[in-house]
């Protein structure tokens, strides 16, 4: 059986998540960003204690189709950004479609109902964050920021970075981490 879950996010939230079902006496047999298949075919006895659980930490099992698809939208884009350092050999409409096996348009319209905002908005959000990330950690430059995001130019990465957050990336660094947001808030 699979089941879907809300707001994972990185591999910590897949430790706990595991932690958690298996602290449920269930048998995950394999634990991906919202998405679990577990050996049992059923959980309807426990799906109550489940959520409780599941929610006490931050996450939620989605049930609706459509909350599952932009779950699955939400969870490839942050692991792009996050764990792919967003190396794309292809637009992202196409990554999206290839990935989920759907229409993009079907998927663009389907995000923008439920989310109020564009996959591409949600997208330049989550790029934000990383920046925001590594100008916090102080290793990189912004020319090697530009570079690792896949950023056309520091120009083009300093201009969307103020137009999302009011700030140039010089002046957020001098502030530190005061304004960034943990990713299940985007």
């Amino acid at each position: 059986m699979t089941i879907y879950i809300k707001n994972m996010v990185c591999s910590r939230c897949k430790m706990v998540v595991k932690s958690i079902l298996e602290g449920q006496g269930l048998h995950p047999v394999q634990v991906e960003l919202g998405e679990i298949e577990l050996m049992e075919e059923e959980i309807s006895s426990i799906k109550e204690q489940l959520i409780r659980e599941l929610q006490s930490y931050g996450f939620d099992l989605l049930d609706d189709k459509k909350t599952r698809i932009i779950e699955k939208i939400k969870n490839r884009i942050t692991d792009l950004v996050q764990n792919q350092n967003n190396q794309l050999d292809r637009t992202l409409s196409e990554y999206l479609s290839d990935e989920l096996h759907q229409d993009y348009s079907a998927l663009s319209n389907l995000f923008s109902e439920v989310e109020g905002i564009t996959i591409e908005k949600y997208y330049i959000l989550q790029k934000i964050e990383k920046v925001k990330e590594l100008l916090v950690y102080d290793e990189l430059t912004l020319s090697e920021i530009a570079f690792q995001l896949n950023y056309s130019s520091v120009s083009y990465l300093s201009n969307q970075f103020k137009k999302v957050t009011g700030l140039t990336p010089s002046h957020f660094k001098k502030l530190g981490t005061i304004k960034r947001k943990p990713l299940e808030e985007l």
